[in-house]
């Protein structure tokens, strides 16, 4: 299988949104004092860099 930009950017969202729903998770469930805050605004941040990631497809 060839990976070109397109399908390295694809899976690099893909990874990236799992990553941030397991972040957000932990925060979440995991952790009840400040640090689940922490996790959860990082994890909002993959969700971000996803976004731009996302966008970039077909344009690089």
């Amino acid at each position: 299988m060839a990976m070109n930009k397109n399908t390295v950017l694809s899976w690099a969202t893909w990874i990236m949104i799992f990553v941030g729903l397991s972040l957000i998770a932990l925060g979440a469930f995991r952790y009840d004092d400040v640090a689940g805050w922490g996790f959860a605004a990082v994890g909002v941040g993959f969700f971000a860099n996803a976004w731009v990631f996302n966008a970039l497809k077909g344009r690089v």
